[in-house]
């Protein structure tokens, strides 16, 4: 879609996200093997039989799917969403061998971040005990968890959300000690966060991969298991990835897979800090300011650049990048995950908006 088609399409962030939303829930949510009172999110479409079937099929893409339907409620409620919502966490509950658990504690946070969200704006009693427990049990010595069950790997993107989990069960001190585990362990001379250290979570090698979604769950991780400095501390992150992430304040792509959600969930925390990062000094306030436009620059490019072909947008894997001109091949565009990021970036924009969080590029 070029700029001079954008008047044809919906004008605000608050629109887009309703659209984003339908056309994801048309094109990839299914029914587990056809079972009644079932649905789950297609890895990719057009899909193969696997995929379909889903014998090939990405869990924790599937907590950002529920994710994406909590902040669509949070925007426009409707009880049919409602409908929606149970159906994907029992299809999801199913296709896991009636458990909420696996092997890696990052993929059971963010199941355990989006149903504590689902619980709460829904009003669902989906037990997110068994995960809890399972990364409560995995806590070491240090305070941390690793990436999966028996590994040496203590990374970032487990401990950000697990610590983000725990904050919201209340349990602030278990939190807190993760959170300084990370400012300790993980952030590099320029400002951003590292990936991980493989060995042990102090002295081992440090792993200084600096993903876009990792520092999103650093600035969570400060906002809700903090203290008095994490404000300073989330404005330097925030300022690292403008300058260091984002290309004329729009956030970078990570490909298709798993990076497909990276953009996304650094948008929805960026988010997150615009409107709950407290504090009344003015690099605090530039900070706000600084987040609310990060989101909302990304969320325009990511749908000018969209292919709108049908009148239906289908986002790219780099918001910066027209969409079109990327399926022209098989490539990342058609997967759930990179779909899934548009989206929610879209809905992270429109709750910018409904706050009335100033547009201020800064």
């Amino acid at each position: 879609m070029s700029p001079s088609n954008a008047s044809n399409d919906p004008g605000t962030f608050g629109e887009r996200a309703e659209t984003a939303e339908k056309t994801v829930c048309r094109r990839y949510v299914r029914r587990l093997w056809a079972l009644p009172g079932t649905r789950m999110g297609v890895s990719r479409m057009p899909s193969t039989s696997r995929q379909r079937l889903f014998l090939r099929w990405d869990y924790w893409w599937q907590a950002h799917l529920l994710d994406c339907l909590v902040d669509a409620q949070l925007r426009d409620p409707a009880p049919s969403r409602r409908t929606l919502v149970v159906k994907l966490v029992r299809g999801s509950l199913i296709r896991n061998g009636f458990t909420r658990t696996n092997n890696y504690y990052d993929d059971m946070a963010w199941w355990g971040l989006a149903l504590q969200r689902a619980n709460q704006v829904f009003g669902l009693s989906a037990d997110v005990g068994p995960i809890l427990r399972a990364c409560e049990a995995a806590i070491g010595p240090e305070g941390v968890v690793p990436w999966r069950r028996g590994d040496n790997f203590f990374n970032t993107p487990a401990n950000g959300p697990v610590a983000i989990m725990l904050a919201r069960d209340g349990q602030i001190p278990r939190a807190s000690r993760m959170n300084e585990w990370l400012r300790a362990n993980m952030l590099l001379d320029d400002g951003l966060l590292a990936d991980g250290r493989v060995g042990t979570p102090s002295d081992g090698r440090l792993v200084t991969d600096r993903w876009t979604y990792t520092q999103g769950v650093g600035m969570a991780a400060e906002l809700v298991a903090g203290d008095e400095n994490s404000p300073h501390r989330i404005a330097g992150l925030v300022d690292a990835v403008s300058t260091q992430l984002a290309r004329d304040e729009v956030l970078h792509g990570a490909g298709g897979g798993d990076g497909g959600l990276f953009a996304g969930i650094l948008a929805r925390y960026l988010a997150l800090v615009a409107v709950d990062l407290d504090g009344d000094d003015p690099h605090i306030a530039r900070t706000r300011h600084r987040a609310a436009g990060l989101v909302r620059t990304s969320a325009e490019a990511a749908w000018r650049n969209a292919d709108h072909t049908g009148g239906t947008p289908v986002f790219g894997p780099d918001w910066s990048q027209p969409a079109g001109e990327l399926r022209a091949a098989p490539g990342p565009v058609e997967d759930l995950s990179v779909q899934l990021s548009g989206w929610m970036v879209l809905e992270a924009a429109a709750m910018l908006d409904s706050r009335s969080v100033p547009w201020e590029r800064l």
